[in-house]
């Protein structure tokens, strides 16, 4: 992040600043016209009120901004403006939901991720980043991310997100078994297994692959496959379906699972192969 005292500000930054101010002031207005809608509309809109998000943002003018459209959507929102700061507020109240800069001055953003991810384990993390290659993605989703959001970012869009990933989480209602051959996934206990062997999987790949599963055989279109494991209004890129695939098929081959378990149908989708293919 570029000090406070440094001039000028650098074009990513006061790109993203931008991009809040504007969609801020779009956001404004809706909010207004909300209200006078009556309460029992408004609760249906905003499902996922009084969830806990924790900000991880150094940036003092970003944070304020995010912080305060957070609240205004009925969120309960801290911030943090450094790694260790982070740290210790995800100890003392583990949050529902965590929105991680990768860039900050005291912890390497994807070092802090894999400590959150240990600190919360059920926890969600989206990552806020300006990287945009795919290796920096995926190393951020082997860190423990759930999902990524790249700089600048358009307010709607983030706060469609976390309302998708909180919408998501499991319920109790959850108490069924998949077995696929060698695979079984616990829907109650949320853990898979290859045999005696424990998978580690994060909260969005058992989500998928308990949808993969769950209909093994079959081909599930991108469409179907972004409705049920994160939202049904989902909007946006379709690149982390891509990119959750390719980590599960990479933790599955560890395991002896081959690569085409999980078939890519072009055109159309994926298919997990009730029988391994050849």
């Amino acid at each position: 992040m570029v000090s406070r005292a440094a001039a000028p500000l650098s074009i990513s930054r006061i790109s993203i600043c931008e991009a809040l101010t504007s969609d801020w002031h779009a956001y404004a207005r809706s909010v207004r016209c909300r209200r006078a809608v009556a309460d029992k509309t408004a609760s249906s809109i905003w499902s996922v009120n009084g969830s806990l998000i924790l900000l991880v943002e150094d940036d003092e003018d970003i944070g304020s901004e995010l912080i305060q459209a957070l609240t205004s959507h009925g969120y309960r929102a801290r911030l943090a403006s450094g790694g260790t700061e982070a740290l210790s507020a995800a100890t003392a109240e583990p949050p529902d939901l965590v929105l991680l800069d990768l860039g900050l001055p005291d912890i390497d953003g994807v070092v802090l991720c894999r400590r959150l991810r240990a600190a919360v384990p059920d926890g969600i993390i989206v990552v806020l980043t300006a990287r945009t290659s795919e290796f920096d993605v995926v190393v951020a989703l082997d860190a423990g991310a759930d999902d990524y959001l790249t700089k600048p970012f358009r307010l709607t869009e983030l706060m469609a997100r976390l309302r998708a990933h909180l919408r998501r989480r499991p319920g109790p209602q959850e108490r069924t078994c998949i077995e696929v051959g060698r695979l079984r996934l616990d829907l109650l206990a949320r853990r898979a297994y290859l045999g005696p062997e424990e998978l580690a999987l994060r909260p969005k790949e058992f989500d998928l692959l308990a949808v993969l599963t769950g209909s093994a055989g079959k081909v599930l279109t991108r469409n179907e496959l972004m409705a049920g494991v994160w939202d049904e209004t989902w909007f946006g890129s379709t690149k982390t379906l891509d990119v959750h695939v390719s980590s599960l098929r990479r933790k599955l081959m560890l395991h002896g699972e081959p690569a085409e378990r999980i078939s890519t149908v072009r055109g159309r989708g994926y298919r997990f192969e009730a029988e391994p293919a050849g």
